[in-house]
Formats: C-alpha cells, sequence, structure tokens
C-alpha cells in the first residue's frame, strides 16, 4: 500500500464503517456526478490522494487540470461520478485532504515566486501533520517547492542539541560525522549558530550549513566564511522567514531556504462538492 491509499484508508475509517445518514435517504441505485469548485483559487495539489479516496468510495475523479496548476478562484477542477451514497461517503475525507494540499501548495508557491530569479530553493521540513507527512510533502512539491529531509534515517541534521550532546559526552562533530560517512551517510547537515561553529563544522566535512535565526547579513558573512573553506558547501537559513524578507535571505547567498510554516501553519483551500 502506497502512501496516498495508506492515507485515504486512514482518513475514511475516521468516518466510521457505515454512514448511517445515507443509507436512510438516498437510494443505492441513484447515480450522480459531483462537482469539485476551487472556490478561493491557488494551485491545485493532492489529487493522488484525493483519488486514493474516491477509488476506495467506487466514484472516480475527472480531472479538468494537474496538480501544480494556479487556478482562478471558483474554477471547476474535476468531476467525480458514481453512486451519490459512496460520493456522499468519499466528500469530506476527499476535500479535507484537498483543502490542506493546496493550502499548502498556495503557499509555497507565493514564496517560490518572492525569490524567482536569485539561485535559492524553498524546502519544506519535518514540521508536519502527524501521519500526514507524504500528502504535506507532496503539496510543498506542487508548489514549486523542493524536497528536504522526509525522516532520520537517510541523511545526517546535526542540531543545537546534537552539539550539547557531543560536548557533554566528550565527542566531536568530526567523530561523528566520520561515523555517519562510515554508514554511507552523504548528507552532512550542520546546524550553526555562531562563526566558531562554521569553522568546526567545514573542518568537519560538513556538507550544508543550516543558520538558524540569523539575519541576512549574518548569513552572507557566514556563507562567504564557509564557502572561502569549503567551496562545495550549501548554505541553507531557516528561522523566521516570511514572506516579508525571505528574498533578502536568497539575495545574501542562501542556496536553500526552508519553511516550517509552509506545513505547520496551514491556511487550508476553500473547495467545495456541488452535486
Amino acid at each position: 500500500m502506497g502512501e496516498p491509499e495508506r492515507i485515504a484508508a486512514l482518513a475514511l475509517a475516521e468516518d466510521g464503517p457505515t454512514d448511517v445518514t445515507s443509507a436512510v435517504t438516498v437510494p443505492s441505485s441513484l447515480q450522480a456526478e459531483g462537482r469539485l469548485e476551487f472556490r478561493s483559487g491557488g494551485v491545485l495539489a493532492g489529487q493522488a490522494f484525493a483519488n486514493a479516496v474516491a477509488v476506495r468510495c467506487d466514484c472516480p475523479i475527472e480531472w479538468h487540470a494537474p496538480d501544480g496548476r494556479v487556478v482562478a478562484a471558483g474554477s471547476l477542477v474535476g468531476l467525480v461520478r458514481g453512486p451519490l451514497a459512496r460520493i456522499l461517503r468519499a466528500e469530506r475525507p476527499m476535500l479535507n485532504l484537498l483543502q490542506r494540499a493546496c493550502g499548502i501548495a498556495t503557499a509555497t508557491r507565493q514564496f517560490v515566486d518572492a525569490v524567482a530569479g536569485t539561485s535559492a530553493h524553498i524546502l519544506h521540513t519535518r514540521k508536519t501533520a502527524p501521519g500526514l507527512r507524504a500528502l504535506d510533502i507532496a503539496a510543498v512539491l506542487a508548489g514549486g517547492g523542493m524536497r528536504h529531509r522526509a525522516d532520520l534515517a537517510h541523511e545526517v541534521m546535526v542540531k543545537d542539541n546534537h552539539w550539547q550532546a557531543l560536548r557533554a559526552g566528550g565527542g566531536t562533530l568530526a567523530d561523528a560525522l566520520v561515523r555517519a560517512r562510515d554508514r554511507n551517510i552523504a548528507a552532512l547537515q550542520v546546524e550553526v549558530e555562531s562563526p566558531e561553529q562554521v569553522e568546526e563544522a567545514c573542518a568537519a566535512g560538513a556538507t550544508r550549513l543550516l543558520v538558524d535565526n540569523q539575519t541576512p547579513d549574518t548569513l552572507r558573512r557566514w556563507a562567504q566564511r564557509a564557502r572561502a573553506l569549503r567551496p562545495m558547501i550549501e548554505i541553507e537559513a531557516t528561522g523566521g522567514i516570511t514572506l516579508e524578507n525571505v528574498r533578502s535571505y536568497a539575495e545574501a547567498g542562501a542556496d536553500f531556504i526552508s519553511i516550517g510554516a509552509l506545513t505547520h501553519s496551514v491556511h487550508a483551500a476553500d473547495l467545495a462538492l456541488e452535486i
């Protein structure tokens, strides 16, 4: 079972085994067509997840636009056909997933547009809804963002608490990154909060520096020093990034800009299913 199917199954299970209202009001033989309307407009996303709900309810969707397309407010984006009782069963789980995904994708596109013309890329974080990470990441990608680490198993990311653990245990960052390479981990990302940590991370062989909660001017200085020490190192800005300041970080030299608010503070898009 893939992630869309897993998430669809959970979303449907939350509504219980039976729709008793439809069972007592809707003839089982009655067929219908539902219009998926994107009332607020924005970036369409989440189709694989909505499709998975629809397939389980025997009411396939005919999409009128692909994921990633910017659509105007009030646009018809799809038609849902099948037994009316099954469409009503699918309606809320389907819309819940689409509204979240479209909200994330639309917000992501705003940040992507804000850094257009620079070399910076917008990333998601792991600040996702429990159980919905695959949906959240797919929505960021639909909005034009790029993939960041999706779990703890494939990339090293040394953050402030890890720095403290190293110090408490008498270890060094260099030793930790050697152990990571021994596990065939290629992405060695290190959060830095001081010029001294920039120096240590570069000397230890970090592949990316996460500059957390610093000003664009500080990021520029630290990025210049890091690239002088390790010309191929990547620079990521994170923490406190808004639409108003994101371009300043891009112009200061960030290769990547990760934004937790894309997925932890979602403003759901307005979609509806009209029969």
